[in-house]
């Protein structure tokens, strides 16, 4: 039988802590995988910084790619970059 305190059920909210704890070291086990691919990367020669910049680039909409590439380049324009 589930168990009140207070108002709550304790038993659900153990639950959603267990699984957000669950999610919270999946996650960053992820991130140290991810990290390790861009070391590897690295070793073999690749610009991280670029890397990391193309991989940007490819999740945003091609509209607001091209805006921003645009954009980047009115800037450098004015700025004789």
């Amino acid at each position: 039988m589930a168990k009140n305190v207070g108002g709550i059920a304790s038993d659900q909210l153990k639950s959603f802590v267990q699984r957000i704890e669950k999610l919270e070291e999946e996650t960053a086990n992820l991130r140290q995988d991810t990290k390790e691919v861009f070391e590897e990367a690295k070793i073999s020669g690749f610009d991280v910084k670029i890397l990391k910049t193309v991989i940007r680039l490819k999740k945003m909409d091609p509209e607001k790619r091209a805006q921003e590439e645009e954009m980047i380049k009115l800037y450098a324009d004015a700025l004789d970059a």
